[in-house]
């Protein structure tokens, strides 16, 4: 209906007000006010003399009883005229506005009932007062920016043009809206723009709950409507309805219904239905449903559907996927069940069969306290059984199993106490066996940690943890626990209790106090027995106790005096010898007891720091100047030989190849060796350590910048140096190897970190130095490098097409998260990696990961027949590029240097479509080989429906 004709613009609004309310007023007033005499008389008459009103008007004693009660006499013209002015006790809204005052003899009769209805009103409490069946419980809000019309005759309201109207938590928008104040009935309709297409679509949210249709018409009162071609969403699904009842604000029913993760008007893919029943924010009911794609129905149909709603955590079963594997046969991966206990209870279940005979279990509770502690558990049985590629049997079996527990507690829970967990104990074939997963697959140690802390008066800390830590190529097993270590605040003997003025010298001597008691044992998995463990337990201890003194700074140069003791404890004496039948070191017996052994040091320790400066580049040259700072140490120590009685000689033969001449080689060796804390140190030392460090950084013209002053610094190098020492008491071998190191940050991007020994001694021909410089040598030379490492790592990325988006998306990242393990975060790296092509962010057009690592060691063979180099060298990268707008193609792999062989590529594709992804994961090369290809929605609750097609099978 088109009600433009009746539109009055609201500049016109307010005159016709004040000319209506003109004319209702003056329209039926003759001149001098004639009519009014009556209502004079009938306030100024006694008691007796007001019968005749009585019976005409009928109030002849109510309003001779007011009379009274207000003072007024009857015939007495002596009196000066009431006059009804700004002091009158009657209501001005019976009063024309353009009259100042009137005689009592102009008042009419009507007037009179008023004002003893208003005076009686005043002696009633407001809680008598009787309100309708037709009021509402809240004003009602409405507003527009063009107009609004009020048709008298019907109480209609029309609001033009970016209407609005709220009344308690519903708020509706329209284009113009309709209020029909006798039934609180509001209809909302679009309106149509020059262009003839629709502006101002209907729009009611309440409760959370957004409705959009072509129209509305709803009843504000019982909170009841109707509405067509509506589309509202609870979470991620939207809902659309040819027609939808509102009976409360929580429940809606519908008629031709869709279902669908997508947010089109026209969506991609629905599940279609005649009938539904929908509770907001909990589940949705239907009839007979069949889904659709594209508009196309397909010929599938369920005689009901159910579509969970809530938000929240709830119970359900967790659908498998199928995969194909060479060696474990077809599969059911993922089959499981989610339970919600309570608030702060939840765990997943979950179980891989296989059709050769395998399978795996997985138990995954988690718990959450908040303010308090968080954590979760993983449980994993694994009974593998593959088809074996050589061998008598047809396949190989392997059972294992492994266990991860991570626990964090809140900071503000208890100030002072901590508590951390992090487990992480598995069988030492178990990564080997796990199915597409080439990290884990590689990864051969594991470790854990379980820490409990607490402090007193922010000064005493006592600390308790056990470790962990296994080998899983060698096979070894260790395990520390437990470690015990007691901190005492330092203390100055010397100090006054209270500082007044600037401290002696001497006033700033402290003595502090560190212990630490430990134990542990180490086997093969293979071997583990209880009897074996605590045949190979031991435990120590270990004292330390610092002094130190800081003496004032005088000049460039800072002197730092201190001296150290440590005593250690240990539980078992080591003996060793050599077997020449065996032709290999052998322990000979092991001494159990309490041992002691001691360790003493004085040192003093000069530092400064030289700034160099480098100008006069040039005013039109982007460089302005560099800075150099150089900061030399050098320190003077002295240690005493504590512990030389606890060293003997090991005879070892330089070369122990089978039938060779056997050279006999003399080793100093510990009894002490591969206990808890392990040896002191063999030999005095009496000399001095020194060290030198570099930072370079250069100022730049800012070119964004035209005033002269503008610049930036860049830290070209963060830092560069070496380090040594040499030993003025020591009979052979007085100078150390000297340590160089390297770290710089280049551009913000590229980080590089590198390292080296050098040995300045000789060496014989198996690697052992002999007491000889090596610059003493025929031919010249600085030594030897006998270890090094080298890490350069980056990473490059393009600006993001949407930079609003990718802020949202940081923000919610960084929203209600818990801090992670190294664990959980490999695992989710690990799965990230495996899956990348579902993690494709299209808002970033390209981007590119590049780390490079190098490292060598030259260091003695376990059997003490010399010296062999280890180096492992590796180069990884990661990255993906948009081919399109909806195309990312990304490639990760490790490259092995030392062996030039690629050992692990992995491919990934992805499609966006809109409400759906396609994602395709190939891993060709590794020890694992993988082939994946996933369809599915992109809302989380249509995860497990998806079209999948894995394979993958991996090198025995």
């Amino acid at each position: 209906m088109n009600n433009n004709g009746r539109k009055i613009s609201s500049k016109y609004l307010l005159p016709l007000i004040f000319t209506a309310l003109f004319f209702s007023v003056t329209f039926n007033s003759p001149a001098n006010y004639p009519g009014l005499l009556r209502f004079c008389k009938i306030l100024t008459k006694r008691g007796g003399e007001g019968k005749e009103d009585k019976g005409r008007e009928g109030r002849g004693d109510e309003s001779e009883g007011k009379g009274w009660r207000m003072g007024w006499a009857v015939g007495d013209t002596t009196k000066p005229r009431f006059r009804i002015g700004p002091d009158s006790l009657l209501p001005r809204a019976v009063l024309p506005s353009r009259v100042p005052y009137v005689d009592v003899d102009v008042v009419k009769d009507t007037v009179l009932r008023l004002a003893d209805s208003m005076l009686a009103a005043k002696r009633v409490d407001t809680l008598d007062y009787k309100v309708s069946k037709d009021t509402l419980e809240a004003n009602v809000e409405y507003k527009a920016s063009d107009s609004i019309v009020m048709v008298v005759s019907t109480r209609n309201i029309t609001l033009y043009t970016k209407a609005e109207t709220k009344y308690k938590d519903a708020d509706l928008t329209a284009d113009h809206i309709v209020y029909d104040q006798d039934h609180n009935v509001v209809i909302a309709h679009p309106g149509v723009d020059t262009g003839g297409h629709p502006i101002g679509i209907p729009k009611m949210v309440q409760t959370d709950n957004t409705m959009t249709s072509d129209s509305i018409r709803y009843n504000i009162k019982s909170q009841k409507g109707l509405t067509h071609n509506t589309i509202t969403n609870s979470g991620e699904m939207f809902v659309h309805a040819q027609t939808m009842k509102k009976i409360t604000p929580e429940e809606y029913f519908g008629f031709k219904g869709v279902f669908t993760t997508c947010n089109l008007d026209t969506p991609h893919f629905a599940f279609r239905t005649n009938r539904m029943k929908i509770v907001n924010k909990k589940f949705a009911i239907t009839g007979p449903i069949h889904p659709e794609f594209e508009g196309v129905p397909l010929p599938i149909y369920i005689p009901f559907g159910f579509f969970p709603l809530s938000t929240g955590r709830h119970s359900g079963l967790l659908p498998p996927q199928f995969a194909a594997n060479d060696q474990a046969g077809l599969g059911l991966e993922g089959l499981g069940y989610y339970k919600v206990f309570n608030d702060n209870f939840d765990a997943i279940f979950r179980t891989n069969l296989y059709s050769y005979g395998g399978w795996n279990l997985y138990v995954t509770p988690e718990y959450r306290v908040r303010y308090r502690y968080s954590g979760t558990m993983n449980f994993a049985l694994q009974n593998t059984k593959l088809l074996a590629t050589a061998g008598k049997d047809a396949f190989t079996t392997s059972n294992t199993f492994s266990f991860s527990w991570s626990h964090q507690m809140d900071q503000k829970a208890r100030p002072g106490t901590n508590f951390n967990a992090n487990v992480n104990v598995a069988s030492t074939k178990y990564n080997q066996y796990l199915l597409n997963n080439p990290t884990a697959n590689y990864t051969n140690q594991l470790s854990s940690s379980v820490t409990y802390s607490k402090t007193w008066d922010g000064k005493y800390n006592l600390t308790v943890s056990g470790t962990h830590n296994q080998n899983n190529e060698s096979r070894i097993i260790n395990v520390s626990m437990p470690n015990i270590a007691f901190t005492a605040p330092t203390i100055y003997p010397f100090a006054k209790t209270t500082f007044v003025g600037t401290p002696k010298w001497y006033e700033k001597l402290g003595v502090g106090l560190s212990t630490t008691i430990a134990g542990g044992a180490s086997f093969y998995d293979s071997l583990f027995s209880l009897k074996r463990l605590v045949d190979t337990f031991q435990w120590g201890a270990q004292n330390s106790i610092p002094i130190t003194l800081a003496l004032p700074i005088k000049g460039p140069i800072q002197i730092a005096p201190g001296i150290s003791f440590q005593n250690r404890i240990y539980s078992r004496k080591l003996f060793r010898k050599y077997d020449p039948v065996s032709n290999r070191v052998d322990t000979t017996g092991i001494e159990k007891g309490l041992f002691y052994a001691n360790d003493m040091s004085f040192s003093l320790s000069l530092s400064s720091a030289i700034f160099g400066t480098f100008q006069n580049f040039g005013h039109n040259s982007s460089l302005m100047g560099i800075r150099h700072v150089i900061r030399p140490t050098i320190s003077i120590s002295y240690k005493p030989d504590l512990s030389g009685p606890y060293y003997y000689n090991l005879t070892t033969p330089y070369d122990t190849t089978a039938g060779a001449a056997k050279t006999l080689h003399n080793q100093r060796v510990s009894y002490f060796d591969g206990s808890t804390y392990g040896a002191f140190g063999e030999g005095r030392f009496g000399g001095i350590s020194f060290g030198l460090d570099n930072h370079i950084e250069v100022k730049l013209r800012n070119k964004s910048d035209t005033a002269s002053s503008a610049s930036k610094k860049v830290t070209i190098i963060d830092g560069f140096g070496f380090n040594g020492s040499y030993n003025y008491l020591a009979d052979s071998f007085k100078l150390s190897p000297i340590t160089f190191y390297f770290r710089s940050t280049l551009w913000n991007s590229i980080n590089i970190t590198g390292g080296a020994t050098l040995d300045p001694y000789q060496s014989d021909t198996l690697g052992f130095d002999k007491n000889k410089y090596a610059w003493d040598a025929k031919k010249f030379s600085l030594g030897r490098i006998s270890s090094g490492n080298l890490a350069i790592s980056t990473s490059f990325k393009s600006k993001p097409k949407d930079a609003k988006l990718e802020q949202q998306k940081q923000q919610l990242q960084n929203q209600n998260q818990l801090p992670m393990t190294m664990e959980e975060q490999q695992a989710q790296l690990t799965y990230m990696r495996n899956n990348s092509a579902q993690f494709a962010d299209f808002n970033i057009p390209w981007s590119l990961n590049l780390s490079l690592a190098f490292n060598f060691t030259n260091a003695e063979k376990p059997d003490y027949s010399g010296f062999a180099t280890t180096i492992t060298s590796s180069l990884n990268w990661s990255g993906d590029f948009n081919l399109t707008d909806k195309w990312k193609i990304g490639l990760n792999g490790y490259y092995d240097l030392r062996y030039t062989k690629l050992q692990s590529l992995t491919m990934n594709i992805s499609r966006d479509l809109h409400c759906w992804q396609m994602s395709i994961n190939v891993t060709p090369v590794g020890y694992s080989h993988y082939f994946n290809i996933t369809i599915n929605p992109k809302a989380g609750i249509l995860q497990d429906l998806r079209i999948n097609r894995t394979k993958y099978f991996y090198d025995q």
